[in-house]
């Protein structure tokens, strides 16, 4: 009978006649689509983390799935990287994103956030929200009111027409994310987030909210008003995760708006797996049970540049470049087994779209790629900071000098001679995330948040002390969302404050945007075997290819730093440490006509021989170790 109702009632078309509405039923416990009672089965994608052209793509894979719906966050930081500027095209093109969906015939099941999670940067909120000291974020802090009350009415305006009574496809959307997993707990912050989304959005749309399944999460992230939602993965038990957001929320349609297909990989630990028929299993469960279902993720895509976000649990966690997220489409946009097997499961509950699943987007083995040393870091410091550098009695941090992400240099000198070994200490735990100390030019370690927190160095009065500081994302999720970044306390030497401090902001990404180190006139020093590659150093090689697809980048012995592929940033490589060993390359940043250009920045030691290889498959689960 189940089935019967889902095949019935489950249709994506609009009614020929009638007006157009989707609401809630409490009396029967479903959504009414124009009138019917409906149910969906949807799948979370990532605009933000997917090449705008293969967007259709991914999302042409997930009708053919038998998905009626898609789930969409928005990121903040994303669209608003400065205070009052705001980006909407190109890959942040959201209304172009949200075309398609519509072209597609698939629903719409949006979350604006204005926090995310989402794994990404500070959870979606942008940093220069620290700029105010001392703000509390996710309350009722005025200072944080009146930067989100900005945001939202930029966004939701422009999400209004696009509402299904309006004649779009949006049916529901979250206000704030997981806020039972919070710990301030205001009710006065989520009445006031309500009330500003009635205000941009009208009366009639659902607003609805999504937590984990225990009883404090559900509390404190559940409001009148909207409709309580919850989340949880096959792992757990559907009926007690449902009959505990009954107490909550005692009627109307149930549902799981955070399904895990798999999970995230922290780098350091092996990557995450789940397996497709647990996970299929479990979606059965739930639909037999008449609940709808998103799942999270349908697909995962990438974190580029440095829009990775990171867990503190115990210690600091940052995440990986990759968001494979074990998903049923790859980061790539790729089918798998577990795919097909929730497409069985789908098709015994909707109408699966007749016709062949669109294939993988080809994939390229380009070889390898020689590298030539650039030169150290520090050589190019009038270049990558022109406008010199801050000059401070005690550190300053990244968001004191509004550069939010990337790299500071901070350099002071040796106050007095150092014949053996001097400790270099990070004693209060100030180094925010990753420093790469050195002396004179010369490497002498590295400095890493909540692991390691001295080196020892050695050198002459008034040498050049250098503490590269790399941001390795802001935490996420949790209670600790004021992260800092950059040298936020003191280091010492000896057991001695160091002082006096020249600070460099550094614009790699811009530099490299514009052409550098690849452009005419740009001098490239020709290594040799015997040549030092320890410590901070630019690396940079070009390659031709014949037939553009995607590749996957992969540093044979390399340690850790960032790739620039013709100038764009794909991402952080760490492969020392693991488990994500290659990198994805969309084929959209590659050229057929003209010479690609690689430019790598290894931040603690590079092989001797400086190859890359682009191959034609990922490794997501390993460590170069031993290679």
């Amino acid at each position: 009978m189940r089935v019967l109702c889902f095949l019935l009632l489950g249709f994506l078309y609009e009614k020929v006649s009638g007006d157009r509405s989707f609401t809630i039923d409490d009396a029967n416990n479903c959504f009414r689509k124009d009138g019917d009672c409906f149910h969906y089965i949807s799948g979370s994608i990532h605009y933000f983390r997917i090449p705008a052209c293969y967007w259709k793509d991914r999302l042409l894979k997930m009708y053919m799935t038998g998905l009626n719906a898609v789930q969409v966050y928005v990121p903040w930081n994303f669209h608003e990287p400065q205070p009052g500027m705001y980006i909407f095209d190109g890959d942040r093109d959201l209304e172009h994103f949200l075309d398609l969906t519509k072209e597609l015939g698939l629903l719409v099941i949006i979350r604006p956030g204005p926090y995310i999670c989402s794994e990404w940067d500070m959870g979606g909120l942008p940093a220069w929200l620290l700029n105010k000291q001392d703000i509390s974020l996710r309350s009722s802090d005025p200072d944080y009111l009146n930067a989100v009350d900005s945001w939202l009415s930029v966004l939701l305006p422009r999400l209004r027409t696009r509402l299904y009574n309006n004649g779009g496809n949006i049916i529901s959307v979250q206000v704030e994310n997981e806020y039972g997993s919070f710990l301030a707990c205001d009710y006065s912050y989520m009445r006031h987030l309500y009330h500003i989304f009635r205000l941009y959005l009208g009366d009639d749309v659902i607003l609805f909210t999504t937590d984990g399944n225990t009883d404090y999460e559900l509390k404190c992230g559940t409001l009148e008003g909207m409709h309580a939602t919850v989340d949880f993965g096959p792992a757990d038990n559907a009926k007690k995760a449902f009959d505990l957001l009954r107490r909550y929320q005692p009627t109307g349609p149930l549902v799981n708006s955070e399904y895990y297909t798999g999970w995230l990989d922290y780098w350091g630990e092996s990557h995450s797996t789940v397996s497709a028929e647990l996970v299929s299993q479990g979606l059965q469960t739930m639909l037999e049970m008449g609940a709808n279902v998103n799942m999270y993720m349908f697909e995962g895509g990438t974190n580029f540049g440095y829009w990775n976000g990171a867990d503190y649990k115990k210690t600091y966690k940052p995440i990986t470049t990759s968001y494979d997220y074990d998903a049923p489409l790859t980061e790539a946009g790729d089918p798998t087994d577990k795919l097909l097997a929730l497409r069985s499961v789908i098709s015994k509950f909707l109408p699966v779209p007749q016709g062949p699943m669109p294939p993988p987007t080809p994939k390229y083995n380009y070889g390898y790629v020689t590298l030539q040393k650039v030169g150290d870091l520090q050589d190019f410091l009038d270049i990558l900071c022109q406008g010199g550098p801050v000059v401070t009695r005690y550190p300053v941090t990244f968001e004191d000098v509004k550069q939010y992400f990337g790299f500071m240099l901070y350099r002071t000198r040796i106050p007095w001679e150092i014949p053996d070994m001097a400790i270099l200490s990070d004693p209060f735990n100030g180094v925010h995330d990753r420093a790469y100390v050195s002396v004179d030019g010369n490497f002498a370690g590295v400095i890493e948040r909540d692991h390691v927190r001295s080196t020892n160095v050695t050198g002459s009065s008034g040498d050049w002390l250098d503490v590269l500081v790399e941001n390795m994302g802001r935490i996420n999720f949790g209670a600790f969302f004021n992260d800092l970044k950059g040298l936020v306390a003191n280091l010492t030497l000896g057991g001695d404050l160091l002082t006096d401090w020249l600070v460099y902001p550094l614009n790699i990404d811009g530099l490299i945007a514009e052409g550098w180190p690849h452009a005419p006139g740009n001098h490239i020093v020709m290594t040799t075997q015997t040549e030092s590659h320890e410590g901070p150093v630019i690396y940079s090689g070009t390659f031709r290819i014949t037939a553009k697809g995607d590749t996957f980048l992969k540093l044979i012995k390399w340690t850790k730093g960032q790739v620039w592929i013709n100038g764009f940033n794909i991402g952080r490589y760490w492969p020392d440490r693991g488990p994500q060993v290659t990198l994805y390359v969309p084929g959209n940043i590659l050229s057929t006509a003209e010479i690609n250009n690689i430019t790598v920045l290894e931040l603690e030691n590079a092989p001797d021989r400086l190859l890359v290889l682009l191959l034609d498959r990922p490794i997501l689960n390993g460590t170069n170790k031993g290679v």
